[in-house]
């Protein structure tokens, strides 16, 4: 099987390209910009891969309120070229989308045909390019708070922060599931080689917890003593964006086609830490 993984260097990317079968293309931006439809044209193609998996993104959530065209460009538009020329192609595309298309309001987990209202400007384009890659025939894989060993993320950030400062300040309004990119990285490798269906799919690791409730066990890891992390609201961290306040995301999709939902997030992140401790 032949797979193109753009935005090659990112952590999502990056274990797509250890973990998957086969042979393996991962561009970095300087090699494929997706905003260019005659690179994205020849990439496509030239190479006619079996799978293409969209991991190239506009990820500055606050860079997005300022520049919501340019995000658009990037996280719309150059999906939908995509996506169009995968399906010329005869391959099957995969667009990694996010839970920031929703709300946040929910008091359950949000399934995947719940109604999109993005809170930001991140999140409408977001939701653009979910669009333009199901008007394609292609599959949607949302995710969200993902870490990983390959990348900048929070779960590095509290281990450092754990050995500079005795206290730490991490909300503890918003809810969500840590999500290990190996694992996200199992999981559309399986559901390519399911051959599920079309459509929208939950790609986060089970469970909920907070971003105090993840620091904390990463404090726990470590062997320091948790209580150094000391939850606080969302309000003494005001940001240009606003976050969605739950963030919990279900999995019903995955049973559907046949397939098991992701593990439990504070057993992935145990899995995940020798590849994470320092």
């Amino acid at each position: 099987m032949r797979w193109l993984v753009t935005g090659g260097g990112g952590m999502l990317a990056t274990d797509l390209a250890r973990r998957a079968d086969g042979e393996v293309v991962a561009p970095k931006r300087a090699d494929l910009d997706i905003r260019d439809p005659a690179a994205v044209r020849e990439w496509v193609l030239g190479h006619r891969p079996d799978v293409v998996v969209n991991c190239a993104a506009w990820t500055g959530v606050d860079d997005a309120e300022r520049h919501e065209d340019e995000a658009l460009a990037v996280n719309g538009h150059a999906v939908r070229e995509l996506a169009a020329r995968s399906a010329e192609a005869g391959a099957r595309f995969i667009q990694i989308s996010t839970d920031y298309v929703f709300p946040g309001d929910a008091r359950e987990p949000v399934p995947e045909n719940a109604a999109t209202a993005p809170l930001n400007a991140y999140g409408r384009t977001k939701l653009a390019g979910e669009r333009a890659a199901l008007e394609h025939g292609g599959h949607v894989v949302r995710t969200a708070w993902l870490y990983g060993a390959a990348g900048p993320n929070f779960v590095r950030t509290m281990i450092r922060l754990a050995g500079e400062r005795d206290t730490v300040d991490v909300v503890d309004d918003q809810h969500g599931q840590p999500t290990w990119t190996a694992d996200l990285a199992d999981q559309v490798i399986r559901l390519v080689r399911g051959s599920a269906p079309p459509g929208i799919y939950h790609g986060t690791n089970a469970g909920r917890t907070t971003w105090c409730g993840l620091a904390r066990e990463v404090f726990t890891l470590l062997g320091a003593d948790p209580g150094r992390v000391r939850p606080v609201s969302s309000a003494a961290f005001p940001r240009p964006a606003r976050r969605p306040a739950f963030s919990v995301l279900s999995h019903e999709r995955w049973a559907e086609a046949g397939l098991p939902a992701m593990r439990d997030w504070r057993e992935a992140l145990h899995a995940a830490w020798p590849a994470l401790r320092p």
